[in-house]
C-alpha cells in the first residue's frame, strides 16, 4: 500500500489494488493521526427505581434525552423531593424538600407557617417558616441505595434566617447516623449568619460503596436553651457529591 505526503491513498496503489486485488486489509500509515473515539453516556445509578415516583413522566427515547432532563432535575412524590445527575461526574443528587421532613409542632399554625418559594429551577415548592416554638426538632431519612457509589457526599439542611429573627443564641445541633449507627454531630451558631439568603447547615459527610443499603438519618434541633425562637426558614435538605478541592 501506498500513502502520499498527507496520509491519504495513492492513486497508483488504487490502480493497482483494483487490478490485481488486495492481499492484506487497508491499515491507515502510522503517522502520528488522532483518532477520535466517541464515549457513550452511562446510565445513572439506579435511576430507573428513582423516576418510578417522578411526578411527570420521563422521556426515555434515548439516552440523550434521558440525561437532559436528569441534568435539569426531576421532582417526586408531589414535590416533595428533587432528583437530578451531576453533569461533570455523573453522580446522583437529591433535594428533600420541608414537606418530606418531619417536624415537631409542624401542621400547627400557630408555630410554623408553610409559604411558597422558588426552587433552583423557580418551581415554587413549600417551606417551612418558624413562627415561634422553644422546641426546635426536625428529623430526616433517606435510602442510601440511591446514592452513586465511589462518592463522597454531604448532606447538609438549607435555610434562611428571615428578620425579625431572635432566640438564637444558643447554638442549634446538626446531626448525622449512618446506617451502622455511626454519628457525627455538632452544634452551629446562627445569631451571626446572614438575613434572608439561603445558607447550608452541614450534617455531615458519607462515604459511598458499592451494595450500600440502609438509611441515612439527620437532624435540626434545639430545646436545652429555653428561648423562644423565631424566622427560620427550611427549604429542605440536600444530598449532593462533595465538591472536590
Amino acid at each position: 500500500m501506498k500513502w502520499d505526503e498527507k496520509g491519504k491513498m495513492s492513486s497508483e496503489w488504487f490502480q493497482e489494488v483494483t487490478i490485481h486485488g488486495a492481499e492484506e486489509p487497508i491499515k491507515p500509515p502510522s503517522c502520528g493521526c488522532i483518532v477520535e473515539t466517541k464515549t457513550e453516556p452511562k446510565f445513572p445509578h439506579n435511576y430507573e427505581a428513582i423516576i418510578k415516583d417522578a411526578d411527570c413522566p420521563v422521556n426515555r427515547s434515548s439516552i440523550e434525552k434521558l440525561l437532559e432532563q436528569l441534568y435539569s432535575g426531576v421532582f417526586l412524590n408531589q414535590k416533595r423531593k428533587k432528583y437530578w445527575v451531576q453533569k461533570n461526574s455523573g453522580h446522583n443528587c437529591f433535594m428533600l424538600f420541608a414537606r418530606d421532613l418531619s417536624i415537631t409542632w409542624g401542621e400547627n399554625k400557630g408555630y410554623w407557617h408553610w409559604p411558597y418559594s422558588p426552587d433552583m429551577s423557580n418551581v415554587l415548592v413549600d417551606v417551612a417558616e418558624l413562627l415561634n416554638v422553644c422546641w426546635l426538632e426536625v428529623h430526616g431519612s433517606f435510602d442510601m441505595s440511591n446514592l452513586s457509589p465511589g462518592a463522597i457526599y454531604e448532606v447538609a439542611f438549607v435555610v434562611q434566617l428571615k428578620d425579625p429573627a431572635y432566640g438564637w443564641e444558643a447554638p442549634v445541633n446538626l446531626r448525622l447516623v449512618l446506617p451502622d449507627g455511626k454519628t457525627q454531630q455538632h452544634k452551629e451558631c446562627l445569631i451571626y449568619k446572614p438575613r434572608a439568603k439561603w445558607i447550608e447547615l452541614l450534617a455531615g459527610e458519607v462515604q459511598t460503596s458499592p451494595g450500600n443499603t440502609g438509611a441515612l438519618q439527620f437532624s435540626l434541633f434545639e430545646f436545652e436553651g429555653g428561648q423562644w425562637k423565631k424566622g427560620l426558614v427550611i427549604k429542605g435538605v440536600t444530598i449532593r457529591p462533595k465538591n472536590k478541592p
